[in-house]
């Protein structure tokens, strides 16, 4: 048994190892193919994260089993692979083919970061390298099947030679076992082998001469080995691979050899001084070969004396292959022709040079050269790669190097540079090349970053014939097979590794021709490496250090100038790929300004002006091309923002290198130009803005804006030129007036450029309309957020008085920001939409309408905000209409704000608030306003709450799904079982996303889940903070409004915005902190101007005191403790303000009732803690005592304490709906004497139905609230637009007529705090009103929105408010339009009646509600909920459903047990009222009679014979008419009636009339309806339902005369259903299609048959059928006191 274990690892950091086990040793592991054609020579391996395989690679194995022989001769490749695919599919082909037994296991792992012990290819080892003798790794070449495009960085000069077939078949002498000996000779001498073979792991390093392994007795034998040649850098045509054949004798005679010569063959290394490669076939000469052999290919060598003996008669009967991995030969004819022209002019040669095939004069030289620069580009583009950095150097060179060619002076410039430009063209548009974000070519930008440096001029021109010049010291490894130099590569092999260039490796022992190479070169030639890790030496001055003579050029204004002369395609390719070309004039001019010494000069003299010149016309052309792209019909915007981003960068790297108002005289240019050629101005904004930006990312940026104002305290420049040209264009703070340092004015763009371009860029963002415009300002608004990021982290702004001057530069941003207030994102109203409760703090997620929030119920006729109403509104300021900015840009914008107000000389934000008009001091107020909103704490848990919970709906959705269609039948189920493997609902997850929305839903919903905890505590911990800090120095911007307010005669509006902001930032999460210090700048507040708060804040006042209330029910001492100070305060200075501090009383308890109907996280127990801290308070404030104040505060808290027991009582029904609004019901009810604290039930009533989704109750809530105020407005002001009292709200609800109940001398409005809130207003009222149209249209009752703008159009109408009239009508005709679209669609309530019965119930025992469902709501649904709730209260035991109707025999139930009877009733009315009742609407409206039917048998039984079968109809009446503001009302009366068999057979033939009826008048018509209906009316399975009835009850005349009604109203409800039947018959014969002929056919047969059989019944007449029996009195309508309808009779009710 044989065992090999090789571990390699490849340059992507994976190793390999693989284990062969063969049980016989017949078979070689060296026994494999080549595939030699798919082979690409490359470095670098594949990277393994391009298959897929990355960091989270699993250790992988594999075992092969199945092994073949293969004989070339019988079995060619192609035919191997046909053979195997055969193979897989047949058993028969598998039995005949012999398997050679053996085992081959091939492991597949990560490896290291760190590779110990690693060997390059050549051998050399790499650090870290260990001295103890561990098992080395070898790195291996690969031979992808696709080309890998990286240039050499390193030496390689490495031939692999294969050995593939010979043919000795027709060779008469016995040669079966061969073998061959290879070696590689310098010469024709057996001595002159050299030792450059590779030998194996188990040998020696270096061998002379390698032989072949043996296939016994073959005569043609194919051949598997690799030969592995290290080629000498130097290379002669008597270098040569020398190929000697033996036969192997198995059996050894005596004295004889073990081997038999058998002949030679050879290949010489060079061919036309050019590296051999490729595939031969070489004949074999079987006799000694003749001197200077090597001079020749075997295949042409000339006739010999003697002549050579042949095999084959010269045929080829050798078959090899030989391939090199060389950074020194490149395989292609037109970099090998480019390369060995620019060597003949770098060294001494003898003209005419061999070039491939062609001889080359001196006086054609300059001719062919600029041919092989022109078909450079044509090269292969893998060895163009691999020799690019070459390539591009030497062009560089022959641009600037001055050439003299047979005495005449060559410019190659334009062809170079043309030439580089076609190979930048075909780099970048070559698919196989990598692009970087941008659209850079990876190798291009590599080159120009680590590898270019300035061509280094010769001393003296080189002429022809002449004495050498000096090469480049970098290229000696790249010259021809005179390879000077090239120590430099070898060096490098030795310390470099080939797969990770960072790895430096031991210095092995120095290779002997490398001395020899070495000692006969010049000593002090420098010997850099050219790299992608060069390190940049390249700019060092010229050794001699003289200066460089006046006619020679230098690169960066060759290149420039090439650039402004170029013309047609070249041009075009220049400015397309500008980057390249600019990052190549940059850096060539900073190594020009380095090596020539001149970073000390000024900067206006480094370059000359020429190129100045040029530079200016390159700015100009590339922003022509720019605006020429925008403006194309195409429109290549994509190609202008890459070339807009280029020129940026230019500018850029040129602020660092020239003179910086020329620089800024480029910008000004630039954008003057764009401005005149650009129409559009949304890009024409964009592209300055990323031009901008690019440039504001300058490092010095802030020296170049000059932001120290004044050259004495300016900051040192790093840049010296800075302050000696611009410190006379600064002027000092003092000259400038103080407001206009926050307005953009000429003199602040001219001083401070670049950041005035930029403010000005910004402000034409946010003034602009049109499409694309919010990307534009989200741009713009983003660059200056990222400018002040820098700065804030900028090390060298640490200092508070560089932060002061630094804020100083950005002051006019801030009136910017207030000019663009209009624009911001309302992020209150965004709360408001979402259903934020402000009052709880709560971060539960509502439905968008099913909010009654305070910021939204209390918004006012088009208040965006809480605003006041009586001060000047931010929406009755004249803004025009913009386009409002989305809430990130918003949220940047602020944050801007803000640094600048942090960082700003306090002082001067002092005196600037000082002279600002009251307008400007509340737009400030409202901008504070939306801070508070924008920077609120979201807290951790609210980021992934919704995305979880989205998650799992779908995925239960999704199950429950596929399970309903599992259990069923058929091709829907199978498939579904098909699908599902093994029935688990999720095991298909990994399938399709196509078809798995959830899961892309998932990942675009769920991102943050990704995230790990301690990254969502980070994140959290970082968003309080941000919302501290901003909320500190939005209080600190208010204490400095309230200080300059002192001295205005507008501080009473002042005061009121800035107390709104308090509240404002008070109903957000904020932390202790800053709590602490907001109540201290309240309470300061209060002090200071409580008399104007109380007085004219009122509705502010209101606000607080629910906001501060909140608080003391806080969970945190240190905010309870503030809280209870704060408000005992408010009382305090309330009392002394108006000695009766009622209306603070009345805020008080409302804001606690709307606390505990609303707030979430409200604690009852932390309140009471606050209460007995207020009282205490009140007793313990000495100067107090002599009041009545302790006494009121006394006899508030016990109204708090009251509300509080409330709150524990519905706390108790929490989970009991229904009980729960019951509870608030009553509460409500109680503050019938007290309006405002009635309508705040009623909004906490309607806030607990919205959060159920019942918007039909919530809304009925804010039409009483409505109702409410109406009465008391109709007390208080006598307006015709106004609707007078709850009356006016009866075509709404006829239950809203309970708000009326106060008379008006139980209390007077606007007394003592009565009616004085903020809904005690008109606008009030219209805000109430929308509200509820609002939430009815949700509900679907669009009729009733028509009836609540009915009260709200007149009162908009007076007021003149023609915007808020056009929104109306747009929701009218919604409103309208629904109701004809939907029209019998919709879906109103379904209702029960329940009752409960046992003594468990409590005050519930023997009482009856009628319930209201949601729609299609079943019995067992409505059952099993309050089965399960009751259960949970009383335990499942105690708890029994009747399953009956029938009425409840108290005395035959359990006393122990609570029983429930839920019942399903329908609406009921008279026929009266069907006149009136007309749409579906109207008869699911105001409805307050129900109806439910009980079948019973005068013997007991439920069910009888059709003669014995009665009905008991049950009518319910309720106390009120639903809808209601409960979703269940008591039944107050209940009224019974009996019908006999033939009334219910009357009843059941009148409905399956109307039935018929409405199916066959139908619009459009319904054919599969009308066909339903039909077929339970004539059906041959059901037609005996009609006939039975018939023929029981109308068979024979009645023997009783009281009946003789009956049995005529019976026989003509027969008639018309027969009739009904007729035409339904008819109908459907026009509407059925023709496959539904035979289908028609049968149902007009039954009809006919049922008609034949009722026609004797119909006919028959009873002739004393119209004697009177009795009078009935004709103003009777009521259709139950007829004598039809008999009250229930003793006997009946004994009987059922």
């Amino acid at each position: 048994m044989v065992k090999l274990i090789t571990a390699v690892s490849s340059n992507r950091k994976a190793s390999f190892r693989m284990t062969v086990v063969f049980h016989k040793g017949r078979s070689s592991v060296g026994e494999r193919r080549t595939l030699s054609q798919t082979r690409r020579l490359s470095e670098r391996a594949l990277s393994l994260e391009e298959n897929g395989v990355g960091s989270n690679f699993k250790t992988t194995s594999m075992t092969i089993n199945s092994f073949f022989k293969q004989e070339g001769d019988r079995l060619s490749d192609e035919d191997l692979f046909k053979f195997l695919a055969d193979y897989k599919r047949s058993s028969s082909l598998q039995r005949r083919v012999k398997s050679i037994p053996g085992l081959l296991r091939l492991e597949i792992s990560l490896a290291p970061e760190i590779i110990n012990c690693c060997l390059t290819p050549e051998l050399l080892p790499v650090k870290p390298f260990s001295e103890n003798r561990t098992r080395p790794h070898k790195e291996i070449l690969e031979f992808p099947i696709r080309e890998v495009y990286v240039p050499h960085t390193v030496y390689r000069n490495l031939l692999y030679v294969y050995p593939q077939r010979l043919n000795f078949t027709n060779k008469l002498t016995s040669a079966r076992n061969i073998t061959i000996k290879i070696q590689f000779m310098c010469g024709e001498d057996p001595s002159n082998a050299m030792p450059v073979i590779f030998g194996k792991s188990n040998g020696p390093e270096f061998l002379q001469e390698v032989y072949t392994a043996v296939t016994y007795h073959n005569k043609s034998p194919d051949f598997y080995e690799e030969v592995k040649i290290k080629l000498p850098a130097k290379l002669t045509v008597n270098h040569h691979l020398l190929f000697t054949f033996y036969h192997i004798s198995c059996q050894q005679k005596q004295g004889a050899s073990i081997e038999s010569l058998l002949g030679y063959s050879w290949l010489p290394i060079l061919l036309n001084e050019r590296l051999q490669t490729g595939s031969y076939c070489l004949p074999v000469a079987l006799e000694k070969l003749p001197p200077n052999y090597s001079m020749h290919s075997a295949e042409k060598v000339p006739l010999q004396n003697p002549p050579i003996k042949w095999a084959e008669g010269h045929k080829g009967v050798f078959n090899i292959e030989v391939q090199a991995v060389s950074s020194v030969h490149t395989q292609d004819n037109h970099l090998e022709k480019f390369f060995t022209l620019c060597h003949s002019l770098e060294s001494q040669v003898t003209f005419p040079i061999r070039v491939l095939d062609q001889k080359i004069s001196e006086t054609t030289l300059e001719h062919e050269l600029k041919l092989s620069i022109i078909w450079l580009n044509s090269s292969r583009l893998e060895p163009l790669v691999l020799f690019l950095h070459l390539v591009l150097d030497k062009l560089f060179q022959l641009s600037v190097q001055p050439m003299v060619i047979a005495g005449q002076t060559a410019n190659f410039s334009q062809f170079a540079f043309e030439s580089v430009v076609a190979i930048a063209n075909s780099l970048h548009n070559s698919k196989d090349l990598s692009k970087d974000q941008h659209g850079r070519n990876c190798l291009l930008a590599s080159y120009v970053h680590y590898v270019f440096r300035l061509p280094e001029l010769q001393k003296d021109l080189p002429k022809s014939g002449g004495p050498t010049a000096l090469p480049d010291p970098r290229y000696h490894t790249y010259g021809r097979t005179s390879a000077a130099a090239v120590s430099s590569k070898l060096l490098q092999a030795r310390v470099m590794s080939s797969s990770n260039p960072d790895l430096t490796g031991t210095h092995s022992a120095a290779d002997e021709e490398v001395k020899n190479i070495m000692s006969s070169k010049i000593a002090d030639r420098n010997c850099n490496r050219m790299s992608y890790y060069s390190s940049g030496n390249n700019d060092v001055p010229s050794a001699t250090g003289a200066p460089r003579p006046t006619s020679k050029k230098h690169f960066h204004e060759e290149l420039a100038l090439q650039m402004v002369v170029s013309t047609g395609m070249v041009r075009e390719t220049v400015f397309k790929y500008a980057w390249f070309f600019f990052e190549l004039l940059v850096k060539s001019m900073a190594q020009y300004v380095h090596n020539m010494d001149k970073q000390d000069n000024f900067r206006r003299t480094r370059f000359s002006d020429r190129f100045k010149d040029d530079i200016t016309t390159i700015v100009n052309v590339v922003t022509s091309e720019i605006a020429a792209l925008l403006v194309k019909p195409q429109k290549e915007t994509e190609q202008a923002e890459k070339i807009n981003i280029s020129l940026a960068f230019f500018l850029y790297d040129l602020l660092s290198l020239m003179d910086r108002s020329f620089v800024f005289n480029l910008i000004k240019h630039y954008c003057n130009q764009l401005s005149a050629k650009l129409n559009n101005l949304a890009t024409l904004i964009s592209m300055r803005l990323e031009f901008l930006r690019i440039l504001c990312s300058h490092e010095h940026y802030l020296n170049l804006n000059l932001f120290f104002m004044s050259a004495d305290t300016a900051p040192a420049s790093p840049c010296p030129s800075i302050s000696s040209q611009n410190s006379s264009s600064c002027s000092s703070f003092q000259d400038q007036k103080i407001a206009n340092m926050f307005d953009l004015t000429p003199e602040f763009r001219q001083q401070h450029f670049l950041t005035g371009l930029l403010f000005t860029e910004l402000a034409a963002a946010l003034d602009a309309e049109g499409e694309g415009i919010s990307k534009v300002q989200r741009k713009a608004v983003s660059a200056i957020h990222s400018l002040l990021s820098s700065h804030d982290l900028d090390p060298r702004c640490v200092k508070p008085e560089v932060k002061v001057k630094v804020a100083a530069l950005y002051l006019p941003l801030v009136g910017i920001i207030l000019d663009a207030l209009p624009q911001l994102y309302d992020f209150t109203a965004a709360d408001a939409r979402s259903g934020k409760n402000r009052a709880s703090g709560s971060d539960e997620e509502q439905d968008g309408t099913s909010g009654i929030n305070q910021n939204v119920a209390l918004a006012i006729a088009g208040n965006h905000f809480n605003l006041k109403t009586n001060g000047p509104m931010l929406s009755s300021l004249p803004y025009k209409q913009y386009n409002v900015l989305n809430a990130d840009t918003t949220r940047n914008l602020m944050i801007c704000f803000l640094w600048i107000m942090k960082n700003a000389d306090q002082s001067l934000i002092r005196k600037w608030i000082a002279d600002l008009p009251s307008m400007q001091l509340n737009r400030i107020l409202d901008l504070l306003f939306i801070c508070v909103s924008c920077f609120e704490y979201k807290g951790k848990p609210s980021s992934d709450k919704v995305s979880t919970q989205v998650l799992q709906k779908s995925r239960d959705v999704k199950a429950r799904l596929e399970e309903a269609l599992l259990r069923g039948e058929g091709a829907r189920g199978e498939m579904m079982r098909r699908r599902v493997p093994g029935n688990d609902r999720f095991s298909c997850l990994n399938e399709n996303l196509r078809w798995k929305k959830e899961q892309t839903h998932w990942r675009q919903a769920n991102e943050k889940l990704d995230k790990t905890k301690a990254e969502l505590d980070q994140e959290a911990l970082i968003s309080g903070n941000l919302a501290t800090e901003a909320n500190l120095i939005i209080l600190d911007m208010q204490e400095n409004i309230i200080q300059a307010s002192s001295a205005l005669d507008c501080k009473d509006s002042l005061l009121g915005g800035v107390l709104r902001v308090l509240v404002n930032s008070l109903s957000c999460d904020q932390s202790t902190t800053y709590l602490t210090h907001c109540f201290a700048t309240l309470r300061a507040l209060i002090a200071k101007f409580g008399d104007l708060l109380f007085e004219e804040e009122v509705e502010q006042c209101a606000d607080l005191c629910q906001r501060v209330l909140h608080h003391c029910s806080s969970s945190m001492d240190v905010t309870r403790s503030q809280a209870c100070a704060t408000l005992y305060l408010l009382m305090r200075f309330s009392f002394g303000a108006i000695s009766n501090f009622a209306r603070v009383k009345m805020q008080v308890t409302m804001s606690l009732a709307s606390l505990v109907g609303k707030a979430q996280d409200f604690n009852e127990e932390h309140l009471r803690k606050s209460l007995r801290t207020i009282l205490a308070y009140a007793e313990e404030d000495k100067a107090m005592q002599t009041t009545l104040f302790p006494t009121q505060v006394e006899e508030l808290l016990c109204n708090l304490n009251s509300i509080l027991y409330d709150t524990v009582k519905m706390r108790e029904f929490q989970e009991d709906p229904e009980m729960l609004m019951d509870l608030m019901y009553r509460i409500a009810k109680s503050y019938q004497t007290s309006p405002d604290l009635r309508l705040t039930w009623l909004q906490n009533m309607a806030e607990k139905h919205s959060k159920k989704k019942c918007y039909t109750e919530a809304a009925m809530c804010l039409v009483h609230a409505a109702a409410l105020v109406a009465e008391y407005l109709s007390m208080l002001e006598d307006h015709s637009y106004l609707p007078v009292g709850s009356v006016s709200f009866q075509n709404i609800s006829s239950n809203v007529l309970e708000e009326s109940a106060v008379s008006e001398d139980t209390l007077s409005p606007d007394e003592d705090g009565v009616c004085s809130g903020r809904y005690f207003t008109e606008s009030g009222l219209v805000g109430l009103l929308e509200q509820a149209a609002e939430l009815f249209s949700t509900g679907g009752l669009y009729e009733t929105v028509n009836e609540v703008y009915k009260l709200v159009i007149p009162i908009l109408e007076a007021h003149r408010d023609f915007r808020k009239l056009t929104c109306t009508h747009d929701k009218l005709q919604k409103a309208f339009d629904s109701i004809i679209s939907k029209g019998h669609k919709r879906m109103f309530g379904t209702y029960f009646r329940v009752g409960f019965y046992g003594s468990k119930f409590g005050d519930l025992d023997e009482q009856e509600f009628v319930y209201k469902e949601p729609a299609i709501t079943k019995l067992p649904e409505i059952s099993h909920r309050l089965e399960g709730f009751y259960s949970q209260c009383f335990g499942a035991e105690s708890v029994e459903v009747i399953k009956d109707s029938a009425p409840v025999d108290k005395t035959k139930l359990d006393p122990n047990k609570a029983y429930i009877q839920i019942t399903f009733v329908e609406p009921y009315f008279d026929e009266y009222e069907m006149k009136d009742r007309v749409t579906y609407f109207e008869k699911n409206f105001n409805l307050r009679r129900f109806m439910y039917t009980t079948p019973f048998t005068l013997e007991g039984r439920p069910r009888g014979e059709l003669h014995e079968q009665y009905r008991r109809n049950t009518v319910l009446t309720t106390m009120h008419a639903f809808p209601y503001i409960k979703t269940r009302i008591s039944v107050i009366q209940k009224e019974e009636f009996v019908l006999t068999p033939i009334e219910v057979a009357i009843e059941d033939m009148k409905k399956k009339t109307l039935q018929l009826a409405v199916a066959i008048h139908q619009e459009p018509p319904d054919a599969k309806m009308l066909q339903m209906v039909l077929q339970g009316s004539v059906g041959a399975t059901v037609n005996q339902g009609p006939l039975e009835v018939a023929q029981v009850f109308l068979a024979e005349i009645p023997a009783d005369p009281k009946l003789y009604r009956h049995h005529n109203k019976l026989r003509l409800c027969f008639k018309e259903f027969i009739m009904r039947c007729g035409e339904a018959v008819e109908k459907n014969k026009r509407l059925i299609t023709a496959d539904q002929r035979e289908y028609q056919q049968e149902l007009k047969k039954n009809y006919n048959k049922l008609k034949e059989n009722l026609r004797p019944m119909i006919e028959r007449k009873i002739p004393d059928l119209y004697k009177p029996i009795f009078r009935v009195e004709s103003q009777k309508r009521d259709s139950f006191h007829r004598s039809s309808f008999r009250k229930c009779e003793t006997q009946l009710s004994q009987g059922s």
